[in-house]
């Protein structure tokens, strides 16, 4: 349980990274300090509540590639000792293959996750893949082939099963990551692919898509499974090419981004009813097997919106039958525009969605240095997501992943050229406002340790485990001097307990988990950005941010004055005026204060 009944002291990377910035910064500025220590009063106390009965909202993620976090049994490395296609594809040396990790480790560092206020554990795909497809293998799990077992290279079923009792015992829920819009690269089609040799795709277009009015014209390609690939897929009715559209691959524009195959990937036929309550029972029965806490969704807007519409309430209420009534899913659509994430949310009945827009804006504000408006237009559209079952602070806030890449990344390229401090202060300030803004905060693993990495896919997918790829090797890893040659699972990194004090702050004040967001500040600069956030109770708290690298000043117009600081990470002045509120705040720094009834 969390409960702050104390003091909260201020990180000292939060404070010695301000004070740096701040240095050649000093003002005269004539208003009154507030606490210029770097303690703070927390009365609010929470409890965390049981996990089988916990709000969505008071849940603080980690997003974790189990081959690349801990490897917790080594008799597992090469997978499956039985199956061929589910076999090999181990190499710690190569960025594209599996590294080791597992569940076992996975379960072996549950305290680790805790200690940092981790709530939530989200994996990617864990079913069994097929392992290697031409010089890529699927230690990422996006290849699926059995819908039934975890992929031996990760563990068995039992070692599943008790690593969710494990997290469950301490308070923590386990997300799945599934996938309904392919399969693993198995079918081949004549007219492109031949009959001979079998050749996977690697991301470049091999059979030019056909569209819905060339098949209904007859023109269309004729597919097949090489032989020996008979049966390889589970269930048993997905081993049939009429499950699937067979129109070759996906340009990702128009409707192949729906019908075409992804990467080469088999694209399931989810406008066929028996495919829809096909799918609806295989996950029906992973709930069944595994009580998992909720599912995030891959690729959601390559699926047609009718399956989400059916699927998604089926699979709520079969996990509520099966005593999981706060089950929650959340889908990944990969596009910053709300109008048409909110589309998948409110007509396509997903529960929620990765907020793509999140992630673009804080990365223009913080990154580019773009103004603070970027951040007050995409909230200024957070009524989209309002309907009768979901709002916008259910969203799912992110400011890096494994295919989007990490924040520290594109601090890394910009052409500002940040300081080693300044790139602390800014990955920092991504995740305060990840946690203190409206929406759930996930935190890609590696980030607590100051991972960096070489762009998105591959490169932003490095060891926890002391790491023998070279590329990993020799990042600049930031808040430390180790690379990820190292084993990082350092608790004491300043990163490791920013994070740990972000959530902190975040279960101890429900205002930020459930507050309705209104933004009272913003500018074309990349200065102070301010919303208030107001529970029905009328209980109100001010959150502002300094997106620039100097000393910022704003004057804006509350309802009523601050009458209480409730967080700080650099000392901040004020002075109020009526309702006018004059807010002066070092560089790169928060300030959350509680206003006045």
């Amino acid at each position: 349980m969390m409960k702050l009944n104390k003091p909260l002291v201020l990180s000292s990377l939060a404070l010695s990274v301000t004070l740096a910035l701040s240095a050649c910064n000093d003002s005269n500025n004539s208003n009154e300090s507030d606490n210029n220590t770097a303690i703070v009063e927390q009365e609010n106390t929470s409890t965390l509540p049981h996990y089988l009965n916990r709000d969505i909202q008071d849940d603080v993620f980690y997003f974790v590639m189990p081959d690349r976090f801990h490897n917790g049994d080594t008799s597992n490395d090469n997978g499956s000792e039985t199956i061929a296609i589910s076999q090999g594809g181990f190499d710690k040396s190569s960025k594209s293959y599996y590294h080791g990790g597992d569940i076992k480790g996975l379960t072996a560092k549950i305290p680790y996750l805790k200690e940092m206020g981790i709530t939530a554990i989200w994996l990617t795909p864990i079913l069994r893949n097929q392992a290697v497809q031409g010089d890529v293998s699927g230690y990422h799990g996006y290849w699926v082939l059995d819908f039934t077992e975890i992929d031996p290279h990760l563990g068995t079923n039992a070692d599943l099963k008790q690593f969710i009792d494990t997290a469950h015992n301490e308070n923590i829920k386990v997300f799945f990551d599934i996938i309904t819009n392919h399969t693993a690269d198995v079918i081949r089609y004549k007219e492109c692919h031949g009959e001979g040799e079998v050749a996977f795709s690697d991301g470049e277009q091999q059979c030019q898509y056909k569209s819905l009015a060339q098949v209904a014209a007859g023109d269309k390609y004729t597919p097949f499974v090489p032989a020996g690939m008979e049966n390889l897929k589970v269930p048993e009715w997905l081993n049939e090419t009429k499950y699937y559209h067979n129109q070759g691959d996906s340009t990702f524009e128009g409707e192949n981004s729906i019908y075409g195959d992804f990467f080469g990937l088999d694209d399931i036929n989810t406008d066929d009813p028996e495919v829809v309550a096909g799918l609806t029972e295989v996950f029906k029965d992973i709930i069944t097997e595994f009580k998992p806490d909720g599912f995030r969704i891959d690729t959601v807007k390559h699926v047609n919106i009718e399956f989400w519409q059916a699927f998604s309430p089926a699979l709520v209420e079969h996990a509520k039958a099966q005593g999981l009534p706060k089950f929650f899913m959340f889908g990944e659509v990969f596009d910053g525009n709300p109008e048409v994430l909110s589309r998948f949310t409110t007509e396509g009945k997903v529960p929620s969605v990765l907020d793509f827009g999140f992630a673009f804006a804080v990365r223009n504000v913080l990154v580019d240095q773009k103004g603070t408006r970027e951040l007050a237009n995409l909230f200024a559209q957070d009524s989209k997501y309002r309907d009768h079952d979901s709002d916008e602070n259910q969203l799912l806030n992110f400011v890096g992943n494994h295919d989007f890449g990490r924040f520290a990344w594109y601090l890394a390229e910009s052409d500002h050229n940040y300081s080693e401090t300044e790139k602390v202060a800014r990955l920092t300030q991504a995740h305060q406002m990840m946690y203190f803004l409206r929406g759930i905060p996930v935190t890609y693993y590696g980030s607590e340790q100051g991972f960096v990495g070489d762009g998105g896919n591959h490169d932003s997918r490095q060891d926890m485990m002391p790491s023998q790829v070279a590329s990993y090797n020799d990042d600049d890893l930031l808040g430390t001097d180790k690379t990820t040659a190292d084993d990082n699972f350092d608790q004491a990194h300043p990163l490791y307990l920013a994070l740990k004090e972000m959530a902190e702050v975040y279960q101890a004040h429900p205002v930020l988990r459930y507050g309705q967001q209104h933004v009272v500040y913003s500018n074309d600069k990349a200065e102070i950005f301010a919303v208030t956030r107001t529970l029905p109770s009328g209980e109100q708290y001010l959150i502002a941010f300094n997106t620039a690298n100097h000393q910022s000043s704003a004057n804006m117009l509350l309802s009523t004055n601050a009458d209480k600081l409730v967080y700080q990470s650099a000392p901040a002045k004020h002075s109020a005026q009526g309702n006018q509120f004059n807010l002066t705040m070092a560089p790169l720094s928060v300030v959350i204060y509680q206003l006045g009834n």
